[in-house]
């Protein structure tokens, strides 16, 4: 390489050269940032490690607790207040309802604990097609005069439970509703408009139509006071959602892990929830001309 090569070479790195820092300085630029690393990474490690033994302790005091429940040492479950529970329904997930062992001993467990009237569900169908063949062809009035209802319910005689069990699935639900308003809308296209009364304008269809026309078409049913859900995730699978106006909803985990004392625990909950909607006390509060009206507590 000649003399002039050199000094240009010289010439174009300098500046390069002059223009990087040390590598001193790197490090003292880096430490600070590696620091907040360190300490973002340790603080996370303890939330993860305090969050994780909150759960583990909870888990363990609700596995002792249901334990305590089943064995009768709790004195306070050992006698249950039912009679607010008229009507019980199950959710289960469609691919935990195959599990027929859990299914026969929740409901044995239920029978143990006086449940008359339930209600099982499933998307998918699986419990309507595992109790099909135990129940009876005919359907029992007794059951639907108490209850306020004419369909979808059956009496289960297998297994010795004696309880009175209704199967519906995700059929029941969106596709039950359009065929009721299919109904609605064809008994009024027909000229069968003698319910309403000579209007001129749009037709009205009522709560109550839409509650006869759900009977017609086999979806009618009666309002749950308490759901169960058995599954993976904390909603109502798709049960219909016009039986569930004041039904109180509670999460049970998945089915593989049901325990009777969790049942039991649920049920008695539920017992001592007080529920005041549609009840309205007069208080007539001491100031001049003024009344007012205020829910009961």
């Amino acid at each position: 390489m000649g003399t002039k090569a050199m000094e240009a070479f010289v010439a174009n790195e300098t500046p390069v050269l002059m223009n990087k820092p040390p590598p001193h300085v790197f490090k003292l630029m880096s430490l600070p940032s590696t620091i907040i690393k360190l300490a973002l990474g340790l603080l996370w490690c303890i939330i993860h490690v305090v969050i994780s033994l909150f759960s583990l302790c909870s888990h363990l005091m609700f596995n002792l607790e249901c334990y305590l429940i089943s064995s009768g040492l709790l004195r306070k479950y050992r006698n249950l207040q039912l009679s607010r529970i008229k009507y019980l329904a199950i959710v289960v997930d469609s691919r935990e309802a195959k599990n027929t062992v859990k299914i026969n001993q929740l409901l044995c467990w239920l029978k143990t604990l006086g449940m008359k009237y339930v209600c099982l569900y499933d998307i998918d169908g699986v419990l309507k097609k595992l109790f099909e063949p135990s129940m009876n062809g005919s359907r029992d009035d007794n059951p639907g005069d108490y209850l306020d209802v004419s369909a979808n319910i059956k009496a289960l005689d297998c297994c010795h439970r004696g309880m009175t069990l209704e199967c519906i699935s995700g059929s029941d639900g969106k596709e039950g509703i359009a065929k009721a308003a299919n109904l609605l809308c064809s008994t009024y296209l027909n000229g069968d408009r003698s319910a309403h009364e000579n209007v001129k304008s749009e037709s009205v269809f009522t709560e109550t139509d839409m509650a006869s026309a759900l009977k017609s078409v086999g979806c009618g049913g009666p309002e749950p006071d308490l759901l169960l859900v058995y599954g993976p995730a904390r909603c109502h699978l798709g049960f219909p959602a016009w039986r569930l106006r004041y039904t109180e909803i509670m999460h049970m985990g998945p089915l593989k892990s049901m325990k009777y004392g969790a049942i039991v625990k649920a049920l008695y909950n539920f017992s001592k929830k007080h529920q005041n909607y549609g009840k309205f006390v007069f208080h007539n509060w001491i100031a001049p001309h003024r009344n007012f009206f205020l829910p009961s507590h």
